[in-house]
């Protein structure tokens, strides 16, 4: 699918010609292209971040909101409101007055006109949680979106105090080494197939590398701040992502063997191509994508390496300040990047939606697929991914950490093997790159028999449903963690008729 906003061509283009206008007939004539070269990939760069961290400020505040809201509460409520309206009526005063020349008049005027509206003068509805600087009723005003940047402000501002026997120098480099590996998949995400930083051939196996340095960092950090809780922390997020980066992988081998490419912008131009999403070829994977994902980046319900129970905070425990808020801040740079990720991987990209029966609609086909531009689509698509990690996190409780490591090798990753076998056998048997198969059927070009990804994604429902509904009356007779029905400490152990029953006390 074509995309109009093309911003690295604009970029290389427009910059190609004014280095080659500018520096014509001077010593530097032949160096004007790879110097447009540099300044519009330092340009991609910076517009690929640009657009990473508006959708991460999105998140931010969606998050506490939506959750709440899915925990019947209203969340944060204080807005913008706070900025205008003092506490309890008390303000500083008609402060703009003072203003010499007459400067804050302007400011004078806009509040009392943002009073009047949305004030204490105002008739909306108020949620006085602090006090009468909360929600008035106002949804344009954003609510509990100002609480996030008051939250940056305190993590600036506060000070830094390194335990006094830690590792100084891997307690330091730790939180550096996390969000800086974060940053660089960045670059190698496309958010259409005009606007990202860089393009190699192989920037699935690139991004991911990069994806699996982040752990070093988290178990470095547990192991550096010479505490404890910080070590259990640390040795439980090396042992769970390890469980969970190798399905996680063989999932994401599974995507390239069925796009036939390590390719980010290839993976999706396949999608489109083929006439249907990886997501109704692969749903499985799809599922195991997620899950794996939200292993990663160690959240609810797999978050026992932070397990604020048991393990205060975890291997964040003896961080505060800025440091405390770039680990955060990776955490949920990571969150986004797999969105992004899943969306590229699984939904089509920057692909339209629905974009074949739109396409009938005339003026609205016209709007729907080539008018709205492939980045709107990708992060829409990108926003969908993060409402079900954070549906996960308000519906599912914290899993032991037996029962993680439990999940992820005997479910998990014999999941994703029959996967990447499934995977291949539609390659190679179902997949027409000519579309001279069955005629109409492909429509004169490459891709998939319309019945096939139906008929996969049919079945795979289905088994979903069966084993969704179904209950293991009679689990075996070694007490698996995911089968143990008794309280821990009573159950039998051994096999049938010869088990001795285990109490708290010993054996018995």
């Amino acid at each position: 699918m074509a995309d109009w906003l093309q911003l690295n061509d604009w970029l290389y283009d427009g910059l190609d010609s004014l280095f080659a206008t500018a520096l014509h007939g001077t010593p530097l004539a032949d160096f004007a292209g790879p110097m447009a070269l540099v300044l519009a990939a330092t340009l991609a760069c910076v517009s690929v971040l640009g657009v990473f961290m508006l959708g991460l400020g999105v998140i931010l505040w969606i998050e506490p909101k939506l959750w709440a809201r899915m925990m019947d509460r209203r969340g944060r409520t204080t807005d913008w409101r706070s900025l205008w309206v003092g506490e309890q009526g008390v303000t500083a005063g008609e402060w703009w007055n003072k203003v010499p020349y007459g400067l804050g008049r302007p400011i004078g005027a806009l509040n009392k006109w943002l009073n009047k509206v949305m004030g204490n003068a105002s008739d909306n509805p108020s949620v006085a949680r602090v006090n009468n600087r909360s929600w008035h009723g106002a949804w344009w005003a954003l609510p509990g979106f100002v609480q996030t940047i008051a939250d940056g402000a305190k993590f600036l501002t506060k000070e830094h105090m390194p335990p006094t026997k830690a590792d100084r120098l891997i307690y330091e480099i730790s939180p550096f080494l996390i969000i800086s590996s974060t940053v660089l998949i960045i670059g190698f995400m496309p958010f259409s197939s005009g606007i990202y930083a860089i393009n190699p051939e192989l920037s699935v196996l690139f991004a991911l590398a990069i994806f699996g340095i982040a752990p070093l960092g988290v178990f470095f950090a547990g192991w550096s701040s010479n505490n404890k809780y910080t070590l259990i922390g640390g040795i439980r997020s090396a042992a769970q992502l390890t469980a969970y980066e190798i399905p996680l992988l063989i999932t994401v081998l599974g995507v390239c063997v069925l796009s036939g490419s390590f390719n980010f912008i290839d993976i999706v131009n396949f999608q489109h191509s083929a006439g249907a999403w990886n997501f109704f070829l692969m749903p499985l994977g799809f599922g195991l994508f997620i899950i794996t994902m939200i292993a990663e980046v160690e959240r609810i319900p797999f978050d026992m390496p932070e397990a604020e129970a048991e393990l205060v905070e975890g291997w964040w425990t003896e961080y505060g300040g800025m440091r405390w808020g770039l680990l955060f801040a990776a955490e949920y740079m990571r969150v986004w990047a797999a969105c992004i990720l899943c969306t590229v991987f699984f939904l089509g990209g920057w692909s339209a939606p629905f974009a074949g029966l739109m396409g009938n609609l005339g003026v609205v086909g016209v709007v729907w697929n080539d008018l709205i531009p492939g980045v709107i689509w990708t992060i829409l698509k990108s926003l969908f991914i993060f409402l079900i990690f954070v549906w996960a996190r308000a519906s599912l409780p914290r899993v032991r950490t037996d029962q993680i490591l439990e999940f992820g090798w005997r479910y998990l990753l014999p999941l994703s093997v029959v996967q990447l076998a499934i995977t291949v056998a539609l390659r190679l048997w179902f997949y027409d790159p000519a579309g001279l198969g069955s005629g109409s059927a492909w429509d004169g070009g490459s891709g998939f028999f319309w019945l096939v990804p139906l008929v996969v994604f049919a079945i795979s429902m289905a088994i979903f449903v069966v084993y969704s509904i179904d209950e293991d009356k009679d689990p075996p007779s070694r007490p698996y963690h995911v089968h143990t029905v008794e309280p821990a400490g009573t159950h039998v152990a051994g096999s049938g008729h010869g088990g001795q029953r285990v109490g708290k006390t010993g054996m018995r």
